[in-house]
């Protein structure tokens, strides 16, 4: 799958939430690799701050990013629609602190990306795919998120509070297809009772009863309910029953949960990458949410490329017999067992590693470890099938080392290992010439890796 980033620029405006200002955000389609970005463009120097969770900053009723003194706020809805449309890349300039909330919900950002429609880039998407059990908690709210494997992505969310109104609900999103018909439409709420207090903490000052769900659920006296509404700016009104206190009925009868969701997608979208696993957030939050988001960031930053998914049970896209169709290397060089994926940038090839090597007599007969040269080389032959696979009649071509560089070895490779070769272009093909970085994977580490120059040639 290819990266995507907007076909052309949509602009909205209203009132921040928390602000109250009048803002206006213009989104633009960004380069390859570019991620989503923000830029303020009402200040000196219009600096930029990367949508990514290392630079969250507070999560206290909105996702906040910051770069020093400079702070965008509320921008969960905005990312939640790009993340859901398949956007890679996306710059986002503003003239304030945060983005406007509009009616509350995302719904207005995925017409907008619908209207302007996408463009395919060149570049690989780059998925973050869960491999195993994942779980984050936070015992003062009992919150608690857990992520599964699985071949997509899906959200479960379970809210529950202590109200007669809004007690436990549920959503649920399978396909991100859905997202803009089922979950987008979904708006922001708040209790009556958390008006006042928010207010003190200098928040939710563009708030009013079209841009978020308001739910009256304990019983306040006329007055302060006129107060509260004097505070905020808007026109008293008489409330007798509890329930939704809105000037327009709910989207959805679990409004609130599928908001929830919203907020999780994008949250997760701070991630910097496309997930593949199975979220389940149980009265989730922005804090739960962006906790899990920097612990995956932790771990992209340590290792960037993460191991490819190899399942042994799978037909591979080129078996041992093909490889030796394509590549002059035989006993005992040939180190390239088969190849499980490709595309047009990289290739994925395995090598499973046993004790019956011939290396192993000499390297070491009493610890033995696989030569490190011969780890490149296993990798430059995987390269080469990625180079082949640019010309017809690969069978007539062969491919040469002409450089190698940035060599480092991190793990022993022992008999029993499975390696797993990544390999993809760092610069187009040109003149018969491809610079390649290679890295080589035992599990989920990475045990060797390299760049390399190689020449492909027509046999003689």
């Amino acid at each position: 799958m290819k990266q995507q980033t907007l076909n052309g620029e949509f602009t909205v405006k209203g009132k921040g939430l928390h602000t109250g200002l009048e803002i206006e955000a213009t989104f633009y389609p960004a380069a390859e690799n570019t991620g989503y970005k923000f830029q303020r463009v009402d200040l000196p120097d219009q600096p930029v701050i990367d949508a990514l969770a290392e630079n969250v900053t507070e999560t206290e009723r909105g996702t906040v990013i910051s770069r020093g003194d400079v702070r965008i706020s509320t921008i969960e809805h905005a990312l939640a629609a790009l993340y859901a449309a398949g956007i890679d890349n996306c710059l986002i300039k503003l003239n304030g602190p945060e983005l406007p909330i509009l009616d509350g919900s995302a719904v207005i950002y995925a017409q907008e990306i619908e209207r302007v429609g996408l463009v395919e880039q060149s570049a690989d998407k780059n998925f973050y795919v869960v491999k195993h059990k994942i779980e984050v908690r936070d015992e003062a709210t009992g919150a608690h998120l857990t992520v599964l494997p699985d071949s997509d992505f899906s959200v479960d969310v379970m809210v529950s509070y202590d109200s007669p109104v809004l007690t436990n609900q549920f959503a649920r999103l399978e396909n991100v297809a859905e997202f803009r018909k089922e979950i987008a439409a979904s708006r922001t709420f708040v209790f009556v009772r958390e008006v006042e207090p928010l207010l003190k903490a200098n928040l939710i000052k563009g708030g009013d009863l079209d841009n978020a769900i308001v739910i009256y659920d304990r019983e306040l006296p006329q007055e302060q309910l006129d107060h509260i509404a004097d505070l905020m700016g808007v026109p008293h009104k008489k409330v007798s029953d509890f329930g939704y206190i809105n000037n327009r009925p709910l989207e959805f009868e679990n409004e609130p949960a599928r908001h929830k969701l919203l907020d999780v997608m994008g949250d997760v979208a701070l991630i910097g990458r496309p997930l593949k696993g199975r979220i389940i957030a149980c009265r989730p939050g922005h804090k739960i949410n962006t906790t899990f988001a920097k612990q995956i960031r932790k771990e992209i930053i340590r290792q960037e490329l993460q191991a490819p998914y190899y399942n042994p049970s799978a037909q591979p896209l080129m078996d041992i017999n093909e490889i030796r169709e394509h590549l002059p290397h035989r006993y005992p060089m040939l180190l390239v067992d088969k190849i499980i994926e490709k595309g047009e940038s990289y290739i994925v090839g395995v090598k499973n590693v046993t004790v019956n090597e011939p290396f192993f007599q000499g390297h070491f007969p009493q610890e033995p470890v696989m030569p490190g040269v011969l780890l490149v080389e296993a990798m430059a032959q995987t390269g080469g099938l990625l180079v082949l696979g640019t010309v017809d009649e690969p069978e007539r071509y062969s491919t040469y080392f002409m450089k190698i560089d940035n060599v480092k070895f991190r793990q022993k490779v022992v008999p029993g290992d499975t390696l797993l070769f990544h390999v993809s272009f760092l610069t187009p093909l040109r003149r018969g010439c491809a610079l390649m970085k290679g890295v080589a994977f035992v599990g989920d580490k990475i045990v060797c890796e390299c760049e390399f120059m190689a020449q492909i040639a027509k046999n003689k």
